[in-house]
């Protein structure tokens, strides 16, 4: 076997070992279930509400956008985060130290990331299911747009994700791209349609992959005549496509670069000031 198929099949073992671990760890399923529950009380307080124009749930249109926006979340921001503090801890010098160790630390967060974040979704929606009515959820197409457009907006954030963690060296300085991402989240529809908003901020929103995700879920599980509330009236899956498919190539691009580059610069001085810089923080 080659090194680089060696490193993959050791990526892989990694991400089972660490899902095993993080689904035994109190605190891991703690922030796991948290954001569920919250989302599940919101979307069950909207759910009489209704989309203006439409006698159609606020909570039902507002699910799918949710679904939408955490696996953008989970993708971008909870895998940079991870970076950025393992690369403190000298995680990332560790991995270094091995044949394509990179390469195989990459793999295995992509493949934690991507098992928690589907997960996730699935915790959100099957409960959600019985108090919302709505939900297009018999249908097959409608499940084959649901996979097609997670797994494309996974393999659209968690290269951004990467690129993202690698750039920041002080955990103190991820509020730079928090809260960025929490501007997106909020001018993106995934609490209310976007069509109200000024012609500049509805571009904004459609440069990036989160307006993209809540529509394609909400594609996938909304019945075809709430396409109207969107804009251009339609579900535009062909846009969603393209624009996922877009930024799954510029993070494909930029994640190995970026990393190999963030790896040449590791090593056991610079763990050591990271790690000097947070006990003074600390005391």
């Amino acid at each position: 076997m080659n090194p680089t198929m060696a490193a993959v099949r050791a990526g892989f073992r990694r991400g089972g070992i660490e899902l095993r671990n993080t689904f035994s760890n109190g605190q891991d399923l703690w922030n796991y279930a948290f954001p569920t529950v919250a989302l599940l009380v919101t979307m069950f307080f909207m759910r009489g509400a209704t989309v203006p124009g439409t006698s159609f749930s606020l909570g039902a249109r507002t699910l799918p956008s949710a679904l939408g926006m955490g696996l953008a979340f989970g993708g971008m921001l909870v895998l940079a985060s991870q970076l950025v503090m393992e690369r403190e801890e000298g995680t990332l010098l560790r991995a270094k130290a091995t044949p394509n160790g990179m390469l195989g630390y990459l793999i295995g967060k992509v493949t934690l990331m991507s098992t928690v974040a589907l997960l996730s979704m699935l915790l959100q929606l099957v409960p959600a299911l019985f108090y919302l009515d709505g939900l297009r959820v018999t249908s097959a197409s409608a499940w084959f747009t649901l996979l097609w457009v997670a797994v494309l907006g996974l393999v659209a954030t968690l290269p951004i994700g990467a690129v993202l963690g690698a750039l920041i060296e002080n955990p103190r300085n991820f509020g730079l791209i928090m809260l960025p991402n929490m501007g997106l989240i909020a001018l993106s529809g995934i609490f209310y349609p976007i069509n109200g908003y000024p012609g500049w901020l509805q571009g904004i929103a459609q440069v990036f992959p989160i307006y993209w995700l809540g529509l394609g879920m909400r594609s996938a599980l909304l019945p075809d005549d709430m396409a109207a509330v969107e804009l251009g009236g339609s579900w535009r899956h062909l846009e969603t496509f393209g624009v996922l498919g877009a930024w799954a190539v510029l993070g494909l691009v930029l994640a190995p670069v970026v990393l190999r580059r963030m790896a040449r610069r590791e090593s056991g001085s610079r763990v050591a000031a990271r790690r000097e810089r947070a006990m003074q923080r600390v005391g």
